[in-house]
Formats: C-alpha cells, sequence, structure tokens
C-alpha cells in the first residue's frame, strides 16, 4: 500500500514527482531497498522562494522494507539547502509485539535550521506546518491505498519464508550492495526532535517504540581528535553521564568536551560530576550566559580601565590570557561599575576562552580544551587589598569554579611583591586544590630564568611589558576617574538589572505547599506552552482546569522554612474547599519529575476558562528491599530543606493560529545551551508533543 503513493501521489498535492535512485533487492527476496529523489513544490510564501532562487525543495526518501524481520523502516532528507537546513524523517511500520493483527506505526523528525538569508523563523514555521499536514494525513493515506487493495481483490498477502539454500542464513542480513545512507544529523538535533506515535486501526492499543542509547563505546579517532587520552572507565563515565543527560535534558546536552570537564573536576565520580554540571546548565539557562557573547557589550570603563586580554598561545597550543592586575585599580573599577557587572565581564572571558579552545582545537589537531592565564602582579599593593574588592575577587573565583571547571590549564603568577602571601592567604582556601596545582609563582625577575616564562610561552610572544619583543594590545589600566564612581544606591539597582534580564522565574515548593500559576485562556484550541528545570527535589506537574477565577494569590509566609532565595516565591491558588470534579478537573495526567530533569510541553485547550499550573512536592517511597533507612535519607530529614523543593519555569500561550504555524514559542527556543551544544548560536530547533516531553 505505501509503495502506491510513488511515482507521485494525488493525495499529496506538494509531492510533484519522484525519480529512482538506487534499488537493492536481496536473492532470498527478503531485503527490498529502494532510494528515490523526490521533488516537492513547498507551501512558501513567493518572496522567500525568489530570494532563496528555488521554485521546488529536493528530498531523499530511503524506503528498507525486511519480510524477515516484518518491518518497513522509511527515511528521508532535504537535499535542497542542506547547508543551511538540515531535515531528518524517519517512519516504520512493525508488527505489534503482543498482537500480529495490530500494525504499529511511528514517525519522528528532527529539523536544524543554521542560517536561512534571515528568515529562520519563517523557515520553521514552514516546516512545522508541513510536519503538521504530514501527521494528520499520513494514517488517511495509507488506509486510501489498503482500500484501493481490498477492491482490487488483494486482501492478503503471504508471509516470507526463507527458500531452502537459505534457511542456515543469519536472522540478520546484510546488503552486499551499499545504498546511501540518510543524511548524518547532529546528536542534539536528533534529541530535539519531532515526535508522532500511534498504532493503526486499532488506536487505544498500547506501543511500545524502541528507545534509542548512546553508543558504548566512542570512536577512537573522535577520542584522540577531541577528547585527548581516556581509560576504558573514563570513556564509560562520559558515555553513562551523557546518556542521563540525553534523557533527562532533552535537546539541551553539552558538548562531550564540556562534559569531560566536570567529570575531570570530581575525579570521573559520575553522581558528584552530575550534580555540580546539573546545576551549573541551570545557571547558564537563568542568567542566559550563552548568549552573552553576543548580546552584552562591557561598559567603557571596563574597556579602558580593566587591563587584561588575550594574546596569542602557549607553547601547548592553549590561548593564553594576560591579566595585569598590579596595573588595575579594583577599587575604583568596583566603586563604578558595582560587583554584578565585573563578573559579567569575566564571564565573557570564560565564554571567549571556550570559544578560542574550540577553535585551536582546530587549528592544532589535538584536543585543546583549557586556556593559560598570565598574571603580571608588578604595581600590587596595599589598595589592592581593600575589603570590597577582595569580597567581588572571592565571589567571581567561586563563580568561575563552579561553572567552568578544568579550563584553567596553567596559572603563570610574575613579579609577586612582598603583599602577595597576603593576598593568597585570603584568596588560596577559595580555589580548588587540583587549580592550585596549576599555579607557578614567580618572585622579581625569576621568571626571566630556567624554568621561567620561556618554558611555556615562545619568546617571539612574550609581551613587551615584561621585556619580549611582542606588543600587546593588553590596556595599561590605571586609576578609574573619581568622578565615574556611583552611589551604592545606583550600583544595587544595576545589579538587580543585570541579573534579572531572564524569561525565567523561580519558585519555592514546599510539603503541603505547592506553586500554582494561573493562565486565563479566552479563545478556545489556544496552546499552553511550558519549559522548566527542576532545580532541587522531586515534584508532581499538573495542569487544572476551573470555570470560575480563583482568589486572588496569596504568598505562603512560612516561616520555618525560610523562603530567602530571590525570586523563589510560593503562590498558592486552588482553595482548600474546591473538591476535585466539582470546582475544577484535571486535564493531564500528573507527571512525576526529579531533580535535575528539564522538562518541555504544550497542551491544546479544550475550554475556555482559568488553567491552572501546579509544581506539588513529590515524597520519595520507602525503600522497598529493606526497612532500614539509608544515610541519605537519614541526613536529608535531619535537614527543614529536605522538605522544599524549586523550579525553575517559563509559561507562554500561543493562539492557534500562530500554533498551526510553529508548534514552539520562539521564547522557549531561548533556553537551548547554544555555546555548549553541537548546534550553533544561530541553530532554530523545533519539537512537539501531544504529552508532556521530558
Amino acid at each position: 500500500a505505501y509503495e502506491r503513493r510513488f511515482p507521485t501521489c494525488p493525495l499529496i498535492p506538494m509531492f510533484v514527482a519522484s525519480d529512482t535512485v538506487n534499488e537493492y533487492k536481496s536473492e532470498d527476496e527478503a531485503i527490498h531497498v529502494i532510494e528515490r529523489r523526490c521533488k516537492l513544490d513547498i507551501d512558501a510564501p513567493r518572496l522567500l522562494k525568489k530570494i532563496a532562487g528555488v521554485d521546488y525543495v529536493y528530498f531523499v526518501q530511503k524506503n528498507s522494507l525486511n519480510r524477515r524481520e516484518r518491518t518497513l523502516h522509511i527515511e528521508a532528507y532535504n537535499e535542497t539547502f542542506s547547508n543551511r537546513v538540515i531535515i531528518n524523517e524517519h517512519c516504520s511500520y512493525t508488527v505489534h509485539p503482543d498482537n500480529e493483527d495490530w500494525t504499529c506505526f511511528e514517525q519522528s523528525a528532527s529539523l536544524d535550521i543554521k542560517s536561512f538569508f534571515g528568515f529562520e523563523s519563517t523557515v520553521e514555521k514552514i516546516a512545522m506546518k508541513q510536519y503538521t499536514s504530514n501527521i494528520k494525513k499520513g494514517k488517511e493515506i495509507i488506509e486510501y491505498y489498503l482500500k484501493q487493495l481490498e477492491e482490487e481483490g488483494i486482501t492478503f498477502v503471504p508471509r516470507w519464508t526463507p527458500p531452502v539454500a537459505c534457511k542456515s542464513e543469519s536472522s540478520t542480513f546484510h546488503p552486499r550492495r551499499p545504498v546511501s545512507p540518510a543524511i548524518n544529523i547532529p546528536e542534539s538535533a536528533t534529541k530535539e526532535g519531532l515526535s508522532n506515535k500511534e498504532i493503526l486501526n486499532t488506536p487505544s492499543s498500547p506501543s511500545e517504540p524502541t528507545a534509542g542509547t548512546p553508543d558504548d563505546k566512542l570512536d577512537a579517532d573522535y577520542i584522540k581528535r577531541y577528547l585527548g587520552d581516556l581509560t576504558p572507565m573514563q570513556e564509560s563515565c562520559l558515555i553513562r553521564l551523557r546518556q542521563w543527560l540525553q534523557e533527562t535534558h532533552k535537546g539541551k546536552i553539552p558538548k562531550d568536551e564540556h562534559i569531560l570537564r566536570f567529570l575531570r573536576a570530581r575525579d570521573f565520580n559520575i553522581d558528584k560530576a552530575r550534580e555540580i554540571l546539573c546545576q551549573s546548565l541551570t545557571w547558564r539557562k537563568q542568567h542566559q550566559v550563552d548568549y552573552i557573547l553576543d548580546t552584552w557589550n562591557p561598559p567603557q570603563v571596563l574597556q579602558d580601565y580593566y587591563a587584561g586580554g588575550w594574546h596569542h598561545h602557549d607553547k601547548d597550543g592553549r590561548p593564553l590570557y594576560v591579566l595585569r592586575l598590579g596595573q588595575m585599580d579594583t577599587k575604583g573599577l568596583v566603586r563604578a561599575l558595582g560587583e554584578e557587572a565585573l563578573l559579567r565581564y569575566v564571564l565573557s572571558i570564560n565564554e571567549e576562552g571556550l570559544r578560542r579552545c574550540e577553535e585551536n582545537t582546530k587549528v592544532f589537531g589535538r584536543p585543546i580544551s583549557s586556556w593559560t592565564c598570565l598574571v603580571d602582579l608588578e604595581g600590587l599593593n596595599m589598595r589592592h587589598l581593600w575589603r570590597p574588592g577582595v569580597k567581588a575577587l572571592l565571589r567571581i573565583i567561586e563563580v568561575v569554579e563552579a561553572n567552568y571547571p578544568e579550563t584553567l590549564g596553567r596559572l603563570l603568577i610574575l613579579r609577586a611583591p612582598r603583599v602577595f602571601p597576603v593576598l593568597w592567604t585570603l584568596v588560596s582556601p577559595f580555589i580548588d586544590d587540583n587549580t592550585r596545582k596549576k599555579f607557578l609563582i614567580y618572585a622579581g625577575n625569576d621568571y626571566q630564568g630556567p624554568g621561567g616564562l620561556l618554558d611555556y610561552i615562545d619568546k617571539e610572544i612574550i609581551p613587551d611589558f615584561l621585556g619580549g619583543e611582542c606588543m600587546c594590545e593588553v590596556p595599561e589600566g590605571g586609576l578609574v576617574p573619581k568622578s565615574l564612581y556611583r552611589t551604592a544606591e545606583e550600583l544595587e539597582n544595576e545589579d538587580i538589572k543585570l541579573w534579572t534580564e531572564t524569561i525565567y522565574q523561580s519558585a519555592s515548593v514546599f510539603k503541603g505547599a505547592p506553586h500554582e500559576v494561573l493562565i486565563q485562556i479566552v479563545d478556545a484550541s489556544s496552546v499552553i506552552t511550558w519549559d522548566f528545570d527542576v532545580c532541587k527535589g522531586d515534584i508532581v506537574f499538573n495542569i487544572f482546569h476551573s470555570k470560575r477565577a480563583p482568589q486572588p494569590p496569596k504568598k505562603d509566609s512560612l516561616g520555618a522554612h525560610s523562603i530567602t532565595s530571590p525570586g523563589g516565591n510560593n503562590v498558592q491558588l486552588i482553595d482548600k474547599v474546591w473538591q476535585l470534579g466539582r470546582d475544577y478537573s484535571m486535564v493531564e495526567s500528573p507527571l512525576i519529575c526529579k531533580e535535575g530533569e528539564s522538562v518541555q510541553g504544550s497542551h491544546v485547550t479544550r475550554w475556555p476558562g482559568f488553567y491552572i499550573l501546579q509544581w506539588k512536592f513529590h515524597s520519595m517511597p520507602a525503600c522497598a528491599t529493606t526497612n532500614l533507612p539509608r544515610v541519605d535519607d537519614v541526613l536529608a530529614s535531619l535537614q527543614v530543606s529536605s522538605h522544599k523543593c524549586k523550579v525553575m519555569y517559563y509559561t507562554e500561550v500561543i493562539g492557534s493560529e500562530d500554533f498551526r504555524g510553529s508548534m514552539t514559542s520562539l521564547e522557549s527556543s531561548h533556553s537551548g545551551f547554544s555555546q555548549l551544544s553541537a548546534a550553533t548560536t544561530s541553530s532554530s530547533q523545533s519539537h512537539s508533543s501531544s504529552m508532556i516531553s521530558r
């Protein structure tokens, strides 16, 4: 029935024509693979077609029929604009394992828009519209051709049986002639895919799609080229942590190099590495750190008086950052800018460092995952020990240590004066032991002797202010004019402004006190979308509908829980006298979300009225294997905070007319960790699901 769609299908107007590119049949007729080049007339604005310079779009589709396994797999990818847009679609027809009269159908697709003449969002909407249309018509079309076969008297196809000569063959058949494969989609794109599952003829029957798992072994050339030397145990840890991230942080997976940094920082203890990595991913998302290089311009004061900058690379190929701390007026910078602006500037330096590591990995052909920092302390004095300045420095160290582990390959401290031991005593306790081992400290001119600077940096690039011949463009620093100083009140307001530039909100969830968000829907068939991270504890996510408006929200005042985190509010809307089923109803099945999970989803509203999104505390069940409490449970019970959860969330309502064009909101796409994932910053990835997707 499926083959009757070719070479063209009147039920699919956009399907203009198709040509067979490659075809293979096994000798025992069990395997039949056919590859076609399909010509499509996409429903796109005429202006967009004119700009793109095409009237038709070409896709390559490969159908693999395995009569032995009783499966039909269909793969398709775009040939047109494949360097700008990557579309990959997969469909499969299989026999249900429990009932041979049922045919299971599974369909998934991924979309990765790298660039498209500035019309990325338009292309996304067009692609999503076409995909939605295909989902609706897919079953209709296959049933049309099944009925056509029945009218022709074809109601039964005999099951394949192996010829006598082939009975000893393995159940897995390997074609002798290669068939060109579908395009290789980046892992992050396939994870952030579109999905639609159903069973033909019996929609209510269960289906068990095969879950994808990462390879249990990485390619040796890939490891050597991008990751460096790994023992089998370390490789296994990386794969297991990446698999866990794929299951819980759909579409937001950092690159292997970055996951590896967190594993190395915790000596490949997966539980510890997972904890700090999840905290870091949540932090990046909340403060939009991925976009800092593209959206934030440092104030002119920093550009003029911050005596630091990138300067070539060291002998190992690591990017080299030069900081003339002794020439920098830390007190003046703090008084003129405040802690937050300084912290944001340091974050931008670290983000630039990650980018330069990637570039140098390509240039030198070997993995480079860290940078070298050269700190010149000439001029350091008691002014640098000003208490607010030291406090700002300690906070910066704390944030960098938590979110950029194993990025400092070596720290060269030159011309350390007598006051340096005082500063070192204050700072060193906040620096990780592994990081401290990378410090090399030189007093006076010792850096010029054996074991000095020349062992780590080529003579040609030693900065001129250290006696070298290379002109260094790092600002010379100097005193910040007092006319640029700002009052404490001005700085405080500016600090709040800097760190509230986020589309996400934080909420605390307590035992017996859920957090609830009210959404009023005027037009039925609107779409409520959500994106949230469970930062602490386990929660249950619910969606309710009510025809009556709840009472004005009241802040929960649980003094015993001492809510101190900024923005960590707790709002309850459902009155205690309300009864489920009478005053309000549940419109989605409850979803249990574990600590560290990232959840995205949408709900198409059926009625106008008031919808309530609820995050509720989830109590862990008692251990089934033993009546004895675990050590972790005992420790948790001793802390009041064990009854507190924290979520970070974003919600948006999309009109039904917009939903048909795009199943994801443009704002929701901000949640991707673009700088750390395989996708580029300009990439726009979409996914849709009729259920909550994790």
